[in-house]
């Protein structure tokens, strides 16, 4: 399901990054050794949109139980006809996922990587970030507005410009990176992603990291 065949020669940076990322260099958090999570994957979809490449978020409706109203990457908790865990199944659970809440063409991507799996504690999910190049777009949307509030593109310049970067503070004393993207605060796990991919693709500008956004302890 894997194909680096006629990618653009943009993503040569993510590409190379998906080759040779180590877990540690992604994040703190790592899957138990025991094997304990659930199983899960997020669709990390690269377009090409009117200004240059662009990454495809939603946001969570608030009514959902964990990671209510937050913008994040498609994806899920991988079903049992997805296959095997540690084989395709992640590939096939990001590509379900997204087309279950986006309404996204899975014939129109092209998968070309995954980065290590990560952990996300509060949830308990392990996540496989599958990498994405949206090849042939198609129309996208809320499917299901019990699932998602809203669904839309933000160029990667926007998310490597310094006056969109900023750093969340939890009452809990967790730091972390955010963006101020598409009327959205863009923070958590997914923001993780979007950091470390910016930073070890080479793409990362120098940015203000004392700007804080406060976050409540309902986040």
């Amino acid at each position: 399901m894997l194909s680096k065949e006629g990618l653009p020669e943009w993503l040569r940076p993510v590409v190379r990054v998906a080759e040779t990322v180590q877990p540690v260099q992604l994040s703190r958090f790592l899957p138990p050794k025991n094997g304990a999570g659930r199983q899960s994957a997020v669709l990390v979809l690269f377009g090409e949109g009117e200004r240059g490449p662009e990454l495809l978020l939603m946001e969570r409706a608030s009514s959902l139980r964990s990671h209510a109203g937050q913008p994040s990457f498609p994806g899920g908790a991988l079903d049992p006809e997805d296959g095997d865990p540690q084989g395709q199944g992640p590939l096939r659970a990001a590509l379900r996922e997204a087309w279950e809440e986006t309404g996204l063409d899975p014939d129109g991507v092209q998968l070309f990587g995954a980065l290590p799996r990560l952990y996300i504690p509060v949830s308990g999910f392990v996540v496989t970030p599958v990498l994405g190049w949206w090849r042939e777009p198609s129309p996208v949307g809320v499917v299901d507005p019990a699932e998602t509030a809203r669904v839309f593109t933000v160029p990667v310049a926007d998310l490597t410009n310094p006056d969109n970067r900023a750093t969340t503070v939890h009452p809990s004393g967790h730091r972390g990176p955010a963006f101020l993207v598409e009327s959205a605060l863009v923070w958590g796990f997914t923001a993780g992603i979007i950091d470390r991919l910016l930073h070890y693709a080479g793409w990362e500008l120098p940015w203000d990291r004392d700007k804080q956004v406060p976050l409540d302890w309902r986040a």
